[in-house]
């Protein structure tokens, strides 16, 4: 017979009776009672002493022997986190009220009570306090993370302010503490050295407060203005055959350039314009010579033929025979060939046509913008004079015209000067001038005399001259207000440019191009014949300040606004605006004028 193979396999046995807490064995067969059943598992049941007896097993216990080896085994020992946090397997030893009887806080809640819930049972409504106070909660939350959320960006994109570059309380101009920028070799917008009384105007047309947003004191020795030193201005370097000026002009006047004269004329072209409100210059005339403080439109460069043929001195927003070449279509309106200029047969305009009129077709060369009909807006190159010194009459007297010059004109020159349509503020000291326009320009002038000791042969004072204007149409209120010695002149209404039916045109409104300033003193023959003989050389033209303000609520500076832009137009011809010997558009610059519809070139 084999020998009996010893069972040496691990198994799970029944413990018998006994008072050691043990729920399982693994004691060989060999070892326990013949009379013990087979194999069950010793969960089955627990002895019945354990009922009453608390568990003392620990994890450092062991069936087998030597399990233990190194460590003590004598007794029970209780050290171990399981044997410091186990619980006895029998629940009433705990030391709770297991009873089903016993009352706990939360019964109400898992055990139904028909009396008190018969009303619930029966149905009920969640117009209740709790209901409608969780119905807030929700609404207060879902408003709040829409607001976060959707509102918040939209309220943002709606109420943000763009940086301007320029009025107050921005970058460039005055802050809420009345502080200006302070910058080494550089400039702001408004002169640091300019004085806080100046920083606010009265408009002499509403007694509103205006507010300053240009300014410069000339108080910086060693300032030049060739191109690229100064970031407001910069001086000419050319001849200025427009008027058969017998000077030069040249940023360093120690250079005679082939002429008898050398002078200087200095623009803001395309650095600082301004559209609407207030201009002021205080200057010390030199006496004989013509001196010119004035503003232009900044799609024309002043000095600059190319970029000034069909441009200046246009102020007009209409399709029809005005935007015409010398001011007719077929020899027609007769007026505008009678009653015009005597230096030049009697017609009324030698103009070559506006070049960016409201008739260019659709599709052509044209800066913009749009009508809502589709036509574009009318573009041009006004002009707007803060003053002209003359010396005229007997005895000979100092004066300044303060004129607007227009295009197209009126029949005969003739503008509306009616009462009601312009005002002279002291008649004993202005008056329109007689000059009404030629065959290249309407003028609207008023002539007054100036203060005879500002002139720097004589005391060499400083006067103020200037003027204030609203752009447009007699229905947006435009006017022009021309200032001398801090009072008003006289004032032109856009009313007085109404619409002339003798010569078929509309109404010309109050320049609404964006205007840069030119200051410049020269010598020539076609405005006033020539006193050489009394005339001191060198002659000197002092500037104390120039300042430009407008209404607080109507900012708009800056040479490319959005709804008048030039920058894209100036760079797409920048040749016409950099080269002085290029004298007309089509001609020098060989550049075609726009199609006309009203000429169905369209």
């Amino acid at each position: 017979m084999a020998p009996q193979r010893q069972d040496t396999q691990p198994r799970f046995y029944a413990q018998p009776a006994s008072n050691v807490p043990s729920t399982a064995s693994l004691i060989p067969p060999s070892t326990r009672s013949p009379n013990q059943g087979a194999v069950q598992a010793a969960f089955a049941r627990a002895p019945q002493s354990l009922r009453s007896v608390p568990s003392l097993n620990s994890l450092n216990d062991s069936p087998y022997s030597g399990a233990a080896a190194g460590r003590t085994t004598a007794g029970y020992q209780v050290n171990s986190i399981s044997d410091k946090f186990s619980l006895a397997p029998d629940p009433r030893t705990w030391g709770a009220d297991l009873s089903p009887n016993h009352a706990e806080p939360d019964d109400y809640l898992h055990n139904p009570d028909p009396r008190r819930d018969r009303k619930h049972d029966r149905g009920g409504h969640v117009l209740t306090y709790r209901g409608l106070t969780n119905l807030g909660c929700l609404f207060v939350l879902t408003a709040g993370l829409l607001t976060l959320f959707a509102g918040y960006p939209m309220i943002s994109y709606f109420t943000r302010h763009d940086i301007s570059l320029n009025d107050g309380f921005n970058l460039g101009g005055i802050n809420a503490s009345g502080q200006l920028p302070s910058m080494t070799n550089d400039w702001g917008l408004i002169d640091v050295d300019t004085p806080s009384s100046a920083y606010t105007v009265t408009s002499f047309a509403d007694g509103s407060e205006w507010q300053l947003v240009f300014s410069d004191e000339f108080n910086v020795d060693g300032r030049t203005f060739w191109p690229g030193d100064d970031p407001y201005w910069e001086a000419a370097n050319l001849h200025y055959w427009q008027t058969n000026d017998l000077e030069w002009y040249y940023p360093d006047t120690r250079t005679m350039n082939n002429l008898n004269y050398t002078s200087g004329l200095i623009s803001s072209w395309n650095k600082f314009c301004f559209t609407g409100g207030m201009v002021l210059v205080s200057v010390s005339l030199p006496g004989a010579n013509d001196i010119t403080v004035w503003t232009m439109g900044n799609l024309g460069r002043v000095g600059y033929g190319a970029s000034l043929d069909g441009l200046w001195p246009y102020s007009y927003d209409s399709c029809d025979v005005g935007t015409a070449p010398n001011q007719t279509i077929n020899g027609q309106p007769a007026a505008a060939l009678t009653n015009g200029d005597p230096s030049n047969g009697d017609v009324l305009s030698y103009l070559p046509g506006q070049r960016l009129s409201r008739c260019t077709c659709p599709g052509q060369s044209h800066p913009g913008p749009v009508h809502s009909d589709g036509t574009y807006v009318g573009r041009s190159a006004p002009e707007i004079d803060i003053f002209e010194a003359q010396i005229s009459g007997e005895p000979l007297t100092g004066q300044v015209s303060q004129s607007a010059q227009w295009a197209p004109m009126n029949a005969a020159y003739e503008w509306y000067n009616t009462s009601g349509n312009f005002a002279i503020a002291n008649p004993s000291i202005t008056a329109l001038n007689p000059y009404m326009g030629g065959a290249w320009q309407q003028a609207t002038s008023g002539v007054t005399e100036t203060n005879q000791s500002c002139y720097t042969g004589i005391s060499g004072c400083f006067q103020t001259y200037g003027y204030e204007y609203q752009p447009g149409y007699q229905s947006d209120g435009g006017y022009i207000t021309w200032i001398t010695n801090d009072q008003v002149t006289w004032t032109i209404d856009a009313s007085g440019m109404a619409a002339d039916s003798r010569v078929n045109i509309s109404d010309r409104p109050v320049p609404q191009e964006p205007m840069y300033l030119i200051m410049n003193l020269a010598i020539s023959p076609n405005f006033a014949t020539i006193d050489f003989t009394n005339l001191v050389f060198p002659a000197v033209m002092q500037v104390d300040w120039i300042r430009v303000y407008q209404p607080k609520s109507a900012i708009n500076i800056g040479c490319d606004p959005k709804d008048f832009p030039t920058a894209a137009y100036i760079n797409e011809y920048i040749e016409a605006y950099s080269n002085p010997n290029l004298t007309t558009w089509n001609g020098d610059y060989g550049q075609p004028f726009p199609k006309n519809s009203l000429l169905t070139q369209c």
